[in-house]
């Protein structure tokens, strides 16, 4: 596994992963959860998204 997800990448991921969680608590909906996802692979660096099509958004 190598990694696929670059610094602006893993930021706009972070965001919209705490976003998500935050709309979901307010909004007392589970759907929220699917914030953990973007948060997810902007901590490990690694988008099984982007695998098969070999996008990398980081420079290494």
């Amino acid at each position: 596994m190598t990694q696929n997800v670059g610094g602006i990448d893993r930021i706009v991921r972070i965001i919209l992963g705490i976003a998500l969680l935050g709309w979901g608590y307010t909004a007392q909906n589970w759907l929220g959860a699917i914030g953990l996802v973007p948060l997810l692979t902007a901590l490990i660096g690694w988008c099984p998204a982007y695998a098969p099509f070999g996008i990398k958004t980081n420079k290494t």
